[in-house]
C-alpha cells in the first residue's frame, strides 16, 4: 500500500470532516462534551493508521507494533487530557481572554514526541499526525502562541518530505491544514466577540430604555399628581374660613390622590401602569374643575391609541394648570389624533423644553406618530398628537 493510497480518506472527505469538527466551537460545551470531543478527533485521526499497523503486524514486526500501539494509545491520551484540563471555564471566556498558560507546552511537547517516535515506527504516514498538535495549540492558546506552533508545524510537514526522499509522495497541501484551521478558528473568535460585543451592547440600550421609561412615567404621574394637589391645597386653604364642609372634601380628595399618585409610581417602576383615554378625561375634569378652568372634555369610548392619548392628555393638562393660567380649555379627539387647547398665556421656554413634551414627544414618535405645539389666533397653546390611521 503506497502513501498516496494511505492518505486517500483525507482528500475524500476525511480531511474536510475532521477540520469541520476541529473549528467548530460551541461556546455552552461542557467539559464532558469537550472531552469527548478531543476522544472523537484522537479516532479521527488514528482510523487512517489502522492499515499500516494490521500490515506491519501480519509482516510479523510485532514488536514495532506493539510499540507503534502503545505511542498512539499516549498520544490519545494526550489529547484527551488537552480538552479536558484546558477547556474554557465560561461559555463566553476566550483564549484572548487570558495568557498562555505554561502547563500545555508539556503537553504540546509530549505530541510532539510522540509523532517524531511514529515516524521511525509506522514511516512516513505517521508524520500527519503533527496536525493535531497544531490543533491543541490553536484551541488552547492565544493567537500569536497558536500561531507560532501552527507556523512550525506547517513547515514541518511542508519541508520534511522535501528533505527526506522515502517521504517524497506524502500530499504537499497537508502542510496547508493547519494554517486553514487556525484561520477558520481566529474567524470562529472574532465572530464569537463580536456577538458578546453586540449582546452586551442590546443589553445595554435595554437597560437606558427602560431608565427612561421609569422616568417619564414617574414624572408624568408625579407631575400631574402634585399639580392636582397643589391646586386643590390651595383652594382648601381658601375653604377652610368659608366652607368648612367643602374644604374637607378636597382635603379628601388630596389624600385620595396621593395614594393614587404612589400607587401609580409603585406600579410604574413594575411595569404594571396603565394609562386609559377614559381614566385621564376623568382625571382631567377634576383636576381643571378644582385650578377653576372651564372644560370642554368629550366623552369617548377606548381608542387603538387609548394608552398613548391618555398620556398625551395627561401632560397637556399638568400644563395647562400649572403654566398657562388659562380660563378655558378644549379637547378634542378623533381615532387617530388628540388635540388640547387653552386660551392662556402661551407656552414659555420652560415648559417646552421640559422633560415632560420630551417624554411625550419620544412616546408619540415611538408610536409613530408626531406631536405639535402651536399657537392658536386667539391665544393659548394648542397641542397636537396624531397618529396614522
Amino acid at each position: 500500500m503506497g502513501v498516496t493510497s494511505r492518505f486517500k480518506p483525507l482528500r475524500d472527505g476525511g480531511a474536510m470532516g475532521f477540520i469541520d469538527r476541529v473549528v467548530s466551537d460551541d461556546g455552552a460545551v461542557n467539559s464532558r462534551r469537550r472531552g469527548w470531543f478531543g476522544a472523537l478527533m484522537s479516532s479521527a485521526w488514528m482510523s487512517y493508521m489502522i492499515a499500516p499497523v494490521v500490515q506491519d503486524w501480519s509482516d510479523g514486526e510485532r514488536l514495532r507494533v506493539i510499540l507503534a500501539a502503545a505511542t498512539l494509545l499516549g498520544y490519545a491520551t494526550l489529547i484527551l487530557s488537552t480538552f479536558i484540563i484546558f477547556r474554557r471555564r465560561t461559555p463566553a471566556e476566550s483564549v484572548e481572554d487570558r495568557p498562555a498558560d505554561p502547563r500545555l507546552w508539556p503537553f504540546l511537547a509530549g505530541m510532539a514526541a510522540c509523532t517524531t517516535a511514529l515516524i521511525p515506527l509506522l514511516g512516513s504516514i505517521a508524520l500527519p499526525t503533527a496536525i493535531v498538535v497544531a490543533v491543541a495549540a490553536i484551541f488552547h492558546l492565544p493567537a500569536r502562541e497558536s500561531g507560532y506552533v501552527t507556523l512550525s508545524v506547517a513547515l514541518v510537514l511542508l519541508f520534511v518530505p522535501l528533505a527526506i526522499p522515502s517521504m517524497s509522495d506524502m500530499p504537499f497541501y497537508l502542510a496547508f491544514v493547519p494554517m486553514i484551521i487556525w484561520v477558520a478558528r481566529q474567524l470562529g473568535l472574532r465572530g464569537e466577540r463580536l456577538a458578546e460585543l453586540a449582546r452586551r451592547q442590546r443589553a445595554e440600550l435595554d437597560i437606558v430604555e427602560e431608565r427612561n421609561r421609569v422616568a417619564r412615567d414617574v414624572h408624568d404621574i408625579l407631575g400631574h399628581s402634585l399639580t392636582v394637589i397643589t391646586v386643590k391645597t390651595e383652594l382648601a386653604q381658601r375653604l377652610i374660613d368659608v366652607d368648612l364642609t367643602r374644604a374637607r372634601t378636597e382635603l379628601a380628595d388630596i389624600e385620595r390622590l396621593a395614594r393614587e399618585a404612589l400607587a401609580g409610581v409603585r406600579d410604574t417602576v413594575g411595569g404594571l401602569r396603565e394609562v386609559s383615554l377614559r381614566g385621564e378625561l376623568a382625571n382631567a375634569r377634576t383636576a381643571l374643575a378644582a385650578a377653576d378652568i372651564a372644560a370642554e372634555l368629550p366623552e369617548v369610548e377606548d381608542t387603538p391609541h387609548s394608552e398613548l392619548f391618555g398620556w398625551v392628555l395627561r401632560e397637556a393638562i399638568t400644563n395647562v394648570i400649572r403654566h398657562s393660567a388659562a380660563r378655558h380649555c378644549t379637547v378634542t379627539v378623533t381615532p387617530s389624533s388628540i388635540e388640547v387647547v387653552d386660551d392662556g398665556r402661551g407656552v414659555g421656554a420652560a415648559a417646552a423644553s421640559g422633560s415632560g413634551l420630551a417624554g411625550l414627544r419620544a412616546r408619540v414618535k415611538a408610536a409613530g406618530g408626531t406631536l405639535t405645539l402651536s399657537a392658536p389666533a386667539e391665544g393659548g397653546v394648542r397641542v397636537r398628537a396624531s397618529v396614522p390611521e
